[in-house]
């Protein structure tokens, strides 16, 4: 069973109070199927890992022997969630150099859009391309380790929680259980530290306002103090003094871009893993290479 945990936009209870828990039990069916969207262009000229892979962008770097977003292509491909894709990014030169890209664009269920300037404009790109009323599902080519069990829990939860926009988390206490040593990104609640997992479902037309808050706090997405600010300094203070906790978080959140935000907590600590770094690449390829011994 997972928790989801919404706000009504308008609501200024304390959190307690204000806290709608959505218990999603297995039992749930929906036949609502997403349309995925992969951001899949580098961040910067000469990315480190794609660097270190000698590939000619990020995303193709392999764990497990194959390229990172093929491993990722294919995990969707797999899941009963997801109905067609949409490749955004690489560049259209690396398209052209690369014909595993032009192989797979040729499946009628895979589509490719030029990359935007930045991750969040390349999704209001993607959204504005969507048929309304179709939910999304946006993820990145770097989450090396996605698997059809994932996707599908995440989407089943998402679509049964109500919310205009979700977003995936992982507790750090079970990815430092299972991954010792392993250097994540965390943001301190007072209920616990979570880890983001660059899964996210935007579920109404509503919830494109996500993306466009999404741009205004991209550049601090490591700097969890800087991103907090987005939602007021007084937001921040609690934050510092260890009072804020994910519920009162997403209440901020919801009432700040005025839709029903939620998020959802996934059992699996290794959605909580991709690639952002050479040091992170490594550590997938292990996770991958232990997984594959267990076959």
């Amino acid at each position: 069973m997972a928790v989801a945990i919404t706000f009504p936009p308008d609501d200024d209870r304390p959190s307690a109070a204000g806290v709608r828990l959505i218990r999603c039990y297995m039992t749930h069916v929906s036949t609502q199927r997403f349309t995925a969207v992969i951001l899949a262009a580098d961040r910067t000229p000469n990315d480190p890992v794609a660097l270190a892979a000698r590939v000619s962008c990020k995303a193709l770097a392999p764990v497990g022997g194959r390229p990172m977003v093929f491993r990722v292509l294919d995990t969707l491909a797999g899941s009963g969630s997801i109905e067609t894709c949409i490749l955004c990014g690489p560049a259209a030169d690396i398209l052209k150099q690369e014909p595993l890209f032009q192989e797979r664009l040729a499946s009628p269920r895979l589509s490719w859009l030029p990359p935007g300037s930045t991750p969040s404009t390349s999704v209001l790109t993607a959204l504005s391309s969507i048929p309304g009323g179709m939910p999304v599902l946006v993820t990145t080519a770097d989450h090396a380790l996605l698997q059809p069990e994932m996707v599908e829990y995440f989407c089943r939860e998402a679509l049964a929680s109500g919310c205009d926009v979700i977003a995936a988390l992982a507790s750090y206490g079970q990815i430092m259980t299972k991954y010792p040593g392993m250097r994540r990104t965390r943001t301190r609640f007072r209920n616990g530290d979570f880890c983001g997992c660059n899964l996210f479902a935007f579920l109404t037309p509503k919830s494109h306002v996500a993306a466009d808050f999404w741009r205004r706090v991209e550049n601090e997405r490591k700097r969890p103090v800087k991103m907090i600010g987005a939602l007021g300094w007084l937001v921040v203070l609690r934050y510092l003094l260890g009072r804020l906790s994910l519920e009162d978080a997403v209440r901020y959140i919801s009432r700040r871009m005025g839709l029903q935000a939620g998020v959802v907590i996934m059992p699996f600590p290794e959605a909580a893993v991709d690639v952002d770094s050479v040091g992170d690449w490594d550590f997938a390829r292990s996770i991958a290479a232990r997984a594959e011994c267990r076959i």
